[in-house]
């Protein structure tokens, strides 16, 4: 490598630029043209070449047009200076908590022959990147220090936090790599990332930059909702010509940061060149890691009013039991033996804590601050406080539903004769179907379940033989009493939504559909028996009001929009990464079957609950895992079979007659 194609990366970055900046010096121009125009009719008039009656009524004409012209490039020119551009949410890290990363950042930006950035933040996220801050308006206001001291005390970092004047972009680092990357794998995969400050002082390149991000803020100015009907059209007007503008650049900014990517690229290829290859590895790996502990193991406690306060931490107890597990990350688990990137830390502990919060608030719309019904939870407590109350609070709301379909209590002990059991469960899901329509095609695969048109046959292709999207023949679709996520600030129409699965759960399948209809909410895929459907449908009913009658997840108390040290662009849109999507009816019912299982066993055969660091929440017998609990409960969810789960429940020695201890 050369100094030779970092030189011409960097040339074509900034060709790049200037293109970029010649889209604004255009618009410039044509918004001075009308007022040229009119300085030459006054020039000329003043002279006496351009006189007369047509002469006065153009000069008159243009000028105010120039006026107009001027005052409305004004306000957009100011409109793109002073919005807000995007941040991402991070977790500020003052070099005073952080001196080794600090040296360890200066050290590499000194190698690299690059400034170093001003400040280094982390991220929930498998990612690292520079960001730029020079914006007024990412800057601390006058009243508002107080406010960051008082937040930074409550996460236990350092209350100093100066504000930031130096033109070098922020380090934005995913904190899943302090934990477990070594030292030398962090300065491998930081290293290309730091060299991005080179190009990033070019002033044409900074100022195209901020020219672009200008627009996109401009842009979410004018698409914010507003309620006054006359500054609409104001926002329309404005909208339609920043994208405009937008579009006329979007080519070049890409290619623009194509050729800044390519330049630290070539740059980073003298600092620790065979360690990134090495180190690139830990990148996906860690990123798969992360992905599987917030959608197994983070996303049940967040949804329980928990928040794991030690994510990161968990990430090494997850990957490490990967390697375990799969051949193919086999000695990865030697690493741990060197000297983690999270050493160069003051406070390792406080910082993943406040991380923690962080991701709960972006990737589940928790709360910015703990409170009583947002606390967190340590992983030596997570089995008894996530994974036990879990199980409980299914299966009550599995009883519950059962209770309004007025399905009738099994004979429990005599202590309690009419607790809940597992029996009334198996005994319902079980029981023939009135009609026997569904479960004359259990030969079916569970995908596959239509519903019989009108002449009783089943047409997978719609009763002409051939796929009619229009009427909806033979369409797959998902059951429509299940509530998709919404945002928590239209609770309104949540509540809606929960009222109409509330009356779909009380009609009869067959009042569902007419003939030649698609297939009804609750005869959705998978779900082949009426009263597993019904079921399904109520869980998803009882799951939609719970949601409406709870408060709004992402409300905070007065004073506190900073999250995590910066701001959001906009609170309701929190979540700002859902993990998942809606789950199917056949999904809650499995669920719900599978946590009244496990409230049987704890409660009857002295089992336990557990946490599984790769799949979340799970039941200890004996001290091992039940990993083959699964396959039974489908059986029985899909299509009626209770005799896997009965002969597993015998096996275990779990007696599904005796009542159960519910929340």
């Amino acid at each position: 490598m050369t100094g030779m194609g970092v030189e011409v990366a960097v040339q074509a970055a900034r060709s790049r630029a200037l293109a970029v900046l010649r889209v604004r010096s255009r618009a410039l121009a044509l918004a001075l043209l009308p007022a040229a125009l009119a300085v030459i009719l006054l020039a000329g008039g003043s002279a006496g070449h351009l006189v007369g009656h047509g002469w006065d009524v153009a000069r008159w004409v243009v000028g105010a047009v120039a006026v107009v012209v001027l005052l409305l490039a004004a306000g957009i020119g100011l409109v793109v200076a002073r919005a807000r551009p995007a941040m991402s949410p991070t977790v500020p890290i003052a070099e005073e908590s952080a001196p080794d990363l600090y040296r360890l950042v200066h050290d590499l930006a000194d190698r690299l022959g690059v400034p170093a950035p001003s400040a280094i933040e982390l991220t929930p996220d498998c990612d690292s990147w520079l960001e730029d801050r020079t914006h007024p308006a990412h800057g601390l206001p006058p009243g508002d220090d107080h406010l960051h001291r008082e937040s930074d005390a409550l996460r236990g970092l350092s209350p100093a936090r100066p504000r930031r004047t130096a033109a070098t972009p922020v380090l934005v680092i995913g904190s899943p790599f302090l934990w477990w990357m070594r030292v030398g794998e962090l300065r491998a995969v930081l290293a290309p990332v730091v060299a991005g400050t080179g190009p990033s002082a070019h002033p044409d390149i900074a100022a195209a930059r901020r020219f672009v991000r200008g627009l996109d803020a401009a842009v979410a100015v004018a698409s914010a909702p507003g309620r006054r009907p006359l500054i609409r059209p104001v926002r329309a007007g404005l909208g339609w010509v920043v994208r405009l503008l937008l579009r006329g650049c979007r080519e070049h900014a890409a290619q623009m940061e194509r050729g800044v990517a390519a330049a630290a690229a070539e740059r980073a290829q003298a600092v620790d060149y065979g360690l990134r290859i090495v180190a690139q590895e830990q990148v996906g790996l860690a990123y798969a890691g992360w992905d599987r502990l917030l959608t197994r193991v983070a996303l049940p406690a967040w949804r329980m009013g928990r928040w794991p306060s030690r994510l990161d931490a968990g990430v090494v107890a997850a990957l490490t039991e990967l390697s375990r597990r799969d051949r193919l990350a086999e000695g990865f688990a030697s690493r741990l033996g060197e000297r983690p990137a999270c050493d160069l830390l003051e406070e390792p502990g406080a910082i993943d804590e406040a991380a923690s919060l962080l991701a709960a608030r972006l990737f589940h719309g928790g709360p910015a601050e703990r409170s009583p019904d947002w606390c967190p939870v340590d992983w030596q407590e997570y089995p008894d406080e996530v994974v036990d109350r879990k199980w409980r609070a299914d299966a009550a709301r599995l009883h519950r539903v059962l209770d309004a379909l007025g399905v009738r209590r099994s004979p429990g002990s005599a202590a309690d004769p009419h607790g809940p059991t597992l029996a009334r469960v198996l005994e319902h899901l079980s029981a023939p179907s009135p009609s026997g329509k569904l479960s004359e095609r259990r030969g079916l695969p569970a995908d596959d379940v239509r519903p019989a048109h009108g002449d009783g046959a089943y047409h997978p292709f719609g009763e002409h033989g051939e796929h009619d999207d229009k009427q909806g023949h033979g369409e797959f679709r998902e059951p429509t009493e299940h509530v998709d996520h919404v945002d928590h600030a239209d609770r309104a129409d949540r509540a809606d939504r929960a009222d109409r699965a509330d009356r779909d759960r009380h009609a009869t399948p067959e009042n569902h559909a007419a003939p030649g209809e698609p297939a009804p909410p609750d005869e959705g895929p998978g779900l082949g028996r009426e009263r597993g459907a019904a079921l399904a449908a109520g869980i998803s009913a009882e799951l939609a009001r719970e949601e409406a009658s709870a408060p709004p997840a992402c409300t905070v108390s007065a004073g506190a929009e900073q999250l995590g040290g910066t701001p959001l662009r906009n609170e309701d849109s929190l979540p700002l990464f859902p993990l998942e999507p809606p789950r199917t009816g056949r999904e809650l019912l499995a669920d719900h079957v599978t946590a009244m299982v496990c409230c049987a066993a704890m409660d009857t055969a002295d089992a336990s609950p557990g946490l599984d660091w790769l799949d979340g929440p799970a039941l200890l017998i004996n001290g091992e895992r039940a990993a083959d609990l699964s396959p039974k409960v489908l059986a029985l969810v899909e299509d009626g079979d209770p005799v896997p789960l009965r002969t597993w429940l015998v096996d275990s020695g779990i007696r599904p007659e005796k009542p159960v201890r519910l929340v």
